[in-house]
């Protein structure tokens, strides 16, 4: 065999494995979630749902999700811990929470929720709360509830300004929910969409 058959099937090989790495390295977003992780695909009741960002990175935020100032009250800066024994949690968080299959809530009243949530989110709205217990692993009894089946959840409204999600919180450890159970997502909806991240419309 010759030093140029040799050579030409090298390059063969060489040329097609480019041509199957190629479509992969062209497909890879230009704006990852994190280094190691460009996308996360989650299971929703609809089927898959693949969150990423935004990828053009000129993009920014528009009409009410870019405003700074909002009267206070109602709308005042929200505490990192809403109550006691409650864990805060960032984006990357809830995304592992949203892979897991946890209950991720949107406690946004209905017609915020249909102007577009975080997939795989349900809207259990603030102030219905208290009689939607039952959705998350309690049982009806004498007392009120009993919570000692509860299921871990994270809980998210319209972001640092928003006090839907602390207030929906703060109601369910009163009815006996386990604070330990309960994460908070407090950069809520702004800060979702501020990073770009896939927003459905339910």
């Amino acid at each position: 065999m010759t030093i140029r058959t040799l050579l030409c099937r090298g390059l063969s090989a060489l040329i097609l494995c480019l041509s199957a790495v190629g479509p992969t390295l062209a497909e890879a977003p230009r704006v990852g979630i994190a280094p190691d992780r460009p996308v996360v695909t989650i299971q929703t009741p609809d089927g898959p749902v693949e969150i990423r960002r935004d990828q053009n990175p000129d993009a920014f935020l528009q009409g009410d999700w870019a405003r700074t100032s909002r009267d206070c009250p109602p709308f005042c800066i929200q505490p990192m811990v809403p109550a006691e024994g409650v864990t805060p949690i960032g984006e990357l968080e809830l995304l592992d929470l949203l892979e897991g299959g946890a209950v991720v809530i949107d406690s946004r009243t209905q017609d915020w929720f249909k102007g577009g949530t975080i997939p795989g989110a349900i809207n259990i709205p603030y102030t219905e709360i208290a009689d939607r217990l039952g959705d998350l692993g309690c049982e009806p009894d004498f007392d009120g509830w009993d919570c000692t089946e509860a299921k871990e959840v994270a809980l998210f409204c319209n972001g640092l300004w928003c006090g839907q999600s602390p207030s929906a919180i703060r109601v369910m450890i009163g009815l006996g929910y386990p604070a330990e159970r309960i994460r908070y997502y407090r950069g809520g909806m702004q800060s979702w969409r501020l990073l770009g991240l896939t927003v459905v419309q339910p």
